[in-house]
């Protein structure tokens, strides 16, 4: 197509037809009207994954490596190839997609080989939608900016670039995430036969949209502000991801491990600086695009500080030993966790030496008419170790068949002491609870109470025994609170991804009775395992060697009467 400008033929031809066979010399050429520096290396990668890449991607880079801009002179490169395109932006806000869209809009206007892609009178030339020059009438505008909230349907895209799509505000909690993961499900509904899409953006936890995408057919590919830490655990921890030619660069120099990877912009002492300042969390998000961290510091309770065992119903183990080794890991039970978060079974039990438990307990958390279910945890005590042995929710709240399965459950157990949230009705479902339980388990009743925020709370309060690995779980009820087709309701996806934000979870009524459960065994927890064993055992000596005494006493008065019988026989 003939494009209008005032150089001569033979100049303008050639460049037009580099720039309409490689996006990196179209962008270079934008480059330079912008009077930017060159293309940095990962600009230019970044440029040839946009043209060559798969129709679904998503493009992680640190921030300030101008991902957007080139993505914006991508669209161009699009509507420069083929003006019939139609093209939808969508970011976070409407403000942050329209600013997409003006930068695009200006483009146009200044870039002389782009004048030609200005809109008509009789176009749309708004900043939410404008047509370009060429494009012939059509209901679908050229260009299209809407917020991921706005109205999606109504218009057909052959590309759709979503722009920092998840931010802090729609992604902090795993409703917000949810809510984000369905949102973007109407892209297949915008998008025409054998259109793309386009994701730019960073992570903000491990349960990223963008790593969810990636179980959807997206290719992820990432480039983080420094070189990995070696080759192996680059590829480890992004599982992957990386942009083959940092991996390559990294197979044939080691020695970049560790040092920026755009030093012409960021230094490493700038990127030091940034460190400080961001923080380490903060950093390993925004530069390294690095969730390791951050949700070792965001996602406190681990499934892994767990020890997962067949439990005896009726003694326990007097000790066991904790590890994390690869021999430890339970393989037969799905991971409801976080990515590497796995039971583990004990290194050590000591199996010829099991006592009866000391105590056992039941808490539940009544649930009203919403979608949480009644939970329950039932807790053994064996010296200073926690067993769970039942842990569950049940659909009902205060009906009698509710009544009832807990009172069974309890009797099942042996539970000595009950303990019922008291929010819940100011006392009303103890009241209801009692009668059905004395027809069937008569058993001490005990109502709690619980203050503060609920997420802070709970952690508080499970985190100190899950990181000094004193809670066991039951095999089977492990195996029960991993299931994968209701996830949200498992008490291990519960636990293991609650954090101290407010409504972090959306159902957190297993984890929350098993807060109190635990809490009920606190002053109990206190004591250490071992000085209980040697204090048992010092015990048992005592008891034996009183047995001996008892004995030899018994022997010396037999063997005296034996010699007084012998010595008159002598006589006689």
């Amino acid at each position: 197509m003939s494009r209008p400008s005032k150089y001569p033929e033979w100049v303008i031809q050639p460049s037009e037809k580099r720039m309409h066979d490689s996006f990196i010399m179209f962008a270079s050429a934008i480059w330079m009207h912008l009077g930017l520096p060159k293309l940095t290396w990962i600009q230019a990668d970044i440029g040839e994954y946009l043209q060559h890449g798969p129709r679904r991607r998503i493009i992680e880079a640190f921030r300030g490596v101008g991902k957007s801009w080139i993505t914006a002179a991508y669209v161009l490169w699009l509507l420069y190839r083929d003006p019939q395109q139609k093209i939808m932006v969508v970011s976070a806000s409407q403000k942050r997609a329209d600013d997409f869209s003006i930068f695009c809009k200006r483009l146009i206007s200044d870039v002389e080989f782009l004048r030609f892609l200005e809109p008509r009178d009789e176009q749309r030339t708004s900043n939410v939608s404008f047509d370009v020059g060429p494009a012939r009438p059509d209901q679908s505008p050229s260009v299209k900016s809407v917020g991921i909230t706005g109205q999606l349907t109504g218009s057909r895209a052959d590309t759709i670039v979503a722009d920092d799509i998840e931010v802090p505000s729609n992604s902090a909690t795993e409703q917000q995430r949810e809510k984000l993961g369905d949102l973007v499900k109407e892209f297949d509904a915008v998008l025409k036969p054998g259109g793309q899409v386009v994701y730019l953006g960073t992570p903000q936890v491990e349960q990223s949209l963008y790593n969810d995408l990636a179980d959807r057919g997206y290719e992820v590919r990432v480039w983080p502000a420094r070189f990995t830490n070696g080759f192996v655990d680059g590829i480890d921890k992004y599982h992957g991801r990386l942009a083959p030619i940092i991996t390559q660069m990294l197979g044939k120099r080691p020695e970049l491990a560790g040092t920026t990877t755009e030093p012409a912009r960021f230094s490493d002492m700038d990127l030091a600086e940034r460190e400080t300042s961001y923080g380490r969390s903060g950093f390993a998000l925004q530069f390294m695009l690095d969730t390791s961290l951050s949700d070792a510091l965001k996602y406190p309770l681990r499934i892994s500080d767990l020890l997962c065992m067949d439990v005896d119903p009726t003694n326990g183990p007097v000790q066991m030993s904790w590890a994390s080794g690869p021999q430890q890991v339970v393989e037969h039970i799905p991971n409801v966790g976080l990515n590497g978060d796995r039971l583990h079974r004990p290194m050590w039990v000591s199996s010829e030496d099991f006592v009866p438990y000391q105590g056992c307990s039941m808490h539940i958390d009544p649930s009203g008419t919403g979608e949480d279910e009644t939970a329950y945890a039932v807790i053994k005590q064996l010296n200073s170790m926690l067993y769970l042995i039942a842990w569950g929710g049940l659909e009902g709240g205060y009906d009698r068949d509710t009544l009832e399965a807990l009172a069974k459950i309890a009797k099942k157990h042996g539970v000595n002491h009950i303990g019922v949230e008291k929010n819940f009705g100011a006392g009303m479902y103890q009241a209801l609870f009692e009668p059905v339980l004395a027809s069937i388990y008569p058993c001490h009743v005990e109502e709690y109470t619980v203050t503060g925020q609920k997420e802070r709370r709970i952690i508080d309060k499970l985190e100190p025994v899950l990181n000094q690995h004193r809670l066991v779980i039951d095999s089977r009820v492990a195996l029960q609170n991993s299931d994968a087709e209701r996830t949200a309701k498992t008490g291990l996806y519960q636990l293991s991804h609650i954090t101290k934000d407010r409504q972090s979870l959306r159902h957190d009524d297993r984890v929350d009775v098993l807060a109190e459960a635990v809490g009920y065994w606190q002053s109990r927890l206190r004591v250490d395992t071992e000085q209980q064993e040697d204090a048992r055992k010092a015990k048992l000596l005592a008891e034996e060697l009183a047995r001996h005494a008892s004995v030899c006493r018994a022997g010396g008065v037999f063997s005296n009467t034996v010699g007084k019988a012998r010595r008159r026989g002598r006589r006689r």
